[in-house]
């Protein structure tokens, strides 16, 4: 795959650099959200992933997700993977505003496994979308609403590995219960969140979303 990476730190970017290159990815890094967007504009094909940080110079603030927005807004079907090095709600829910087709949100510390860190990347670029469990999980400690607060505890655990963009086969692997259960969790879940099930796969997201769209503002980092 050809893959660009914005990240300002050095150490990450020659490491996520050097990892995807070993496994036989074509990878351009940018140091800058403008040197970025500005690569991405004289650019004559989309890379298979664009891989951001969110906070990138020179405010350090949400440069990384502007520019990750902007280049969706103008390339709908472009698949993007953020990088954050905190829970942050505001900008999580403006990621996920559109089509949530090809779109990642997972903390760095997924990096440190490899294997899972290079799952997430070609889930993402092959369409799929990926929230981290532990944005789910911080998220459902902040907030208790549309419903939220009537999921059991185990409702909340396949709907932690729904986010991960998990099918039933692999949430009932996951959790050593029987699919047939994993898909009455699942109903169950839709329904407590008024979002009936129709077959589409992203609806499954769109559950995840709510707790995005419910959580209090306050208090981004944990």
């Amino acid at each position: 795959m050809r893959i660009v990476i914005a990240e300002d730190s050095v150490l990450l970017l020659d490491g996520l650099t050097r990892l995807l290159e070993a496994e036989g990815h074509q990878v351009t890094p940018h140091k800058t959200a403008d040197e970025l967007v500005a690569a991405m504009s004289r650019a004559d094909a989309l890379p298979d992933l664009l891989v951001t940080d969110v906070r990138m110079p020179p405010s350090h603030t949400d440069e990384g997700l502007r520019a990750a927005v902007h280049l969706r807004s103008i390339h709908p079907r472009l698949p993007v993977l953020v990088l954050s090095q905190y829970v942050e709600q505001r900008y999580a829910a403006e990621l996920f505003a559109g089509d949530v087709r090809a779109l990642g949100y997972v903390l760095k510390d997924r990096v440190a496994d490899v294997d899972e860190f290079l799952d997430v990347v070609g889930r993402v670029a092959g369409g799929g979308t990926v929230i981290d469990p532990e944005v789910v999980a911080q998220l459902l400690a902040r907030g208790r609403r549309a419903g939220l607060d009537a999921l059991t505890a185990r409702e909340r655990d396949v709907l932690g590995l729904m986010a991960e963009g998990r099918s039933n086969a692999a949430i009932a692997e996951r959790l050593v219960i029987g699919l047939g259960a994993v898909e009455k969790h699942v109903t169950s879940i839709l329904t407590k969140l008024d979002l009936a099930p129709d077959g589409d796969d992203h609806r499954r997201v769109l559950a995840v979303l709510r707790w995005l769209e419910h959580a209090p503002i306050g208090g981004d980092r944990p």
